[in-house]
């Protein structure tokens, strides 16, 4: 909604008056603080006192979520704007991936198939977190805070919790594959619940610290599984059914490629709820389309790499018998033990993959954490180091408890993901452009953390509700067929994320434009 000149000024007065400090609360927030630590005999404002100290000695980062104003950001050299796509290659090219790749095998679809469908859909979903992305730098604001704007306070808090359990789930996959691998490489000797408790620990330490030390560290973290994934590609290609053709045919085949796309489009667009909690230290001008760009394809490029490797691995459990008797005896781990030679090699290459399920789960642990400071005021007070290790508890749970079933887990899982990341960003999208005139000058930026200054969020409440119904109607679980889904083909076809394109786009509109009239913001 566009602001007029008047509005804008008092609001800059209103700041001015405040005496807002930057890179800390304003003074609103700074007297809710006090309130709740009096309240809480002190525990809060020692907890985030200790987080200052942390911050001042070994660079803990507090104060996450607040916003990052143009006075506390630095001049980023193009060279650490790179990060912006190298980033999430190091978050998405893991064995998470790989195997998800598999999914195409098991549907029924021939290799061919499965390439095309894996490479569209990765890039398809990449855009819709590339296009989130874009909010970070122009706003100063994390993903979450973003989402206020559209869905404004109370059901921003519900968009939240999505994604604090997405966060957390996503990590859990990232667990359990790469603990099926430290499995393999120990030839049993180390447990699948061991192996998972190594990856979260790791991956804990390095969230622990915050941005800065994320950023470094994924800078460079993808290179080592590019190398290993392009060595499997290379040791099984020579094997690799190109021959045949899908053993599906009309709209039975229909479905099967509909379900995929869900699939591998849930997995890219997923980290769309993510995306700008990594660009609020660029400044605000730099350029959008670059963010876009350079986005999108760190997410699509690397995760179409990691699901093309396990394309092409589950496409020779045609040819070879004896490692399709030990993916289905023994699982992922062990097969690609066997796949890749010599047995040393194999090995070495191996304990490397593991560590790529740190690098999703330092993604996911600080996202979350940052989603549970801003599901309530008193819970944004609790510092953020302590909703890292609260994160971090949630994801093994997780992960022992799913570790069983992985490809069903998968395929629901992330087939989940995509549905109401498609509402949320067709929801931003909609109010930016529609209401909001592409403008930035048309946010009230300074009132992020008022409840007051926001949107209510009746239309985005309205449009995800419908959006939520699309899901049901479209989607195809092993748990649940949805009615649409149920008659494409004999096994069902997934249209969930299509349906809930067309509703949710189609319900914002005159639901935002009724709010604006009635309640007039």
């Amino acid at each position: 909604m566009p602001i007029d000149k008047e509005r804008s000024r008092g609001i800059l007065q209103k700041t001015c008056d405040e005496k807002t400090v930057p890179g800390t609360l304003g003074s609103n927030d700074r007297r809710h603080e006090e309130m709740a630590g009096s309240k809480q005999g002190g525990m809060l404002a020692q907890l985030r006192s200790l987080e200052a100290r942390m911050e001042a000695k070994v660079g803990i980062e507090s104060e996450a979520i607040v916003r990052k104003r143009a006075q506390d950001k630095k001049h980023v050299p193009w060279t650490e704007e790179l990060t912006m796509a190298l980033l999430w290659a190091s978050g998405t090219m893991n064995t998470s991936c790989f195997a998800t790749g598999f999914l195409g095998w098991q549907f029924g679809l021939s290799l061919k198939q499965a390439i095309l469908i894996t490479i569209f859909a990765s890039i398809l979903g990449g855009m819709v977190t590339g296009y989130c992305a874009t909010f970070g730098a122009a706003t100063g604001l994390r993903q979450m805070s973003v989402g206020r704007y559209s869905f404004g306070w109370w059901p921003s808090k519900l968009v939240a919790l999505l994604n604090c359990i997405q966060q957390m789930g996503w990590a859990a996959v990232s667990c359990i594959t790469g603990g099926l691998a430290l499995t393999a490489v120990s030839d049993g000797h180390v447990s699948l619940i061991v192996g998972i408790v190594v990856l979260a620990v790791v991956a804990l330490a390095i969230s622990f610290i915050g941005l800065d030390a994320i950023l470094v560290y994924e800078r460079y973290a993808w290179v080592v599984f590019l190398v290993i994934f392009l060595i499997i590609l290379g040791e099984t290609g020579k094997y690799a059914d190109n021959s045949t053709g899908a053993s599906l045919s009309g709209a039975t085949l229909s479905g099967a490629v509909l379900s995929l796309i869900a699939v591998v489009y849930g997995s890219s667009a997923a980290w769309c709820t993510t995306a700008s909690d990594y660009y609020v230290h660029y400044r605000a001008d730099v350029s959008r389309a670059k963010v876009f760009l350079m986005t999108s394809f760190g997410v699509a490029m690397p995760t179409s790499i990691g699901m093309l490797a396990g394309c092409v691995v589950a496409s020779t459990l045609n040819n070879k018998p004896a490692w399709r008797e030990t993916y289905e005896r023994d699982g992922l781990g062990y097969l690609m033990q066997d796949v890749l030679y010599p047995r040393g090699f194999a090995k070495f290459l191996l304990a490397l993959l593991v560590l790529s399920g740190i690098n999703t789960n330092v993604i996911s642990i600080y996202s979350a954490s940052l989603s549970f400071q801003q599901l309530a005021r008193p819970l944004a007070l609790v510092p953020r180091f302590i909703w890292t290790l609260v994160s971090f508890a949630c994801i093994l749970a997780l992960a022992v408890g799913g570790r069983e079933q992985l490809n069903a887990y998968l395929q629901n899982f992330l087939s989940l993901l995509g549905y109401w990341c498609t509402s949320y960003g067709i929801i931003l999208l909609e109010e930016h452009y529609v209401f909001r005139k592409g403008r930035f000058e048309n946010y009230d930026l300074e009132g992020w953390n008022d409840a007051a200054r926001l949107p209510l969020g009746i239309g985005a409440a309205v449009a995800f509700g419908l959006g939520v119904v699309a899901w049901c109607m479209g989607m195809n679980q092993t748990w649940f067929a949805g009615p649409v889904a149920r008659t494409i083909g004999d096994g069902g076809g997934d249209v969930a994320n299509e349906l809930t394109f067309v509703v949710t786009a189609l319900g914002y509109l005159p639901a935002r434009y009724l709010e604006l009239r009635v309640v007039g913001r």
